[in-house]
């Protein structure tokens, strides 16, 4: 296989995280969309919500938490260079991989069909963490190292 062959793999291999970044980015906008009233806040949180300070502290909690599973994955993907132990991640990584199976459950339940439209999303999002998190070795710069190292070995 040649290098670009490896590129291509490599693109392969972050297609989830790709997906769910962009879906993620869809979400940020959606509970921005909340904070600024674009969306009414009695279609979120199960209408649970009792007034605009409430709403504030949860849609800031909601778009920072979005925020770190989109750095998470930023750093699973190798894409900047400040970087936790892939243990670590991965460990994040199944943390947001229960939270989103239990909020689908919950979406299901729930008393809106537009929250249980979100049942769809949570699913979709659990899905990609559970694709990420089986792939053995995602780090594409090991992946072409070792192959770089195994050329070395080859006779001319």
């Amino acid at each position: 296989m040649d290098e670009s062959g490896i590129k291509r793999k490599e693109m392969n291999d972050k297609t989830p995280i790709h997906i769910l970044l962009g879906l993620l980015c869809v979400v940020i906008l959606f509970h921005v969309a909340v904070l600024f009233k674009a969306v009414p806040n009695e279609i979120v949180w199960g209408g649970r919500l009792q007034d605009d300070s409430e709403m504030l502290v949860f849609e800031a909690l909601s778009i920072l938490i979005n925020m770190f599973l989109g750095l998470v994955l930023l750093m699973k993907a190798d894409y900047i260079k400040i970087k936790w132990k892939e243990k670590t991640i991965n460990i994040i990584l199944w943390i947001f991989l229960i939270l989103f199976v239990l909020n689908t459950f919950g979406n299901l339940f729930a008393n809106s069909n537009f929250e249980k439209f979100f049942a769809v999303l949570t699913f979709a999002f659990a899905i990609l963490i559970w694709k990420i998190l089986k792939q053995k070795k995602f780090n594409g710069r090991n992946k072409i190292s070792n192959l770089e190292k195994n050329q070395d070995n080859l006779p001319v």
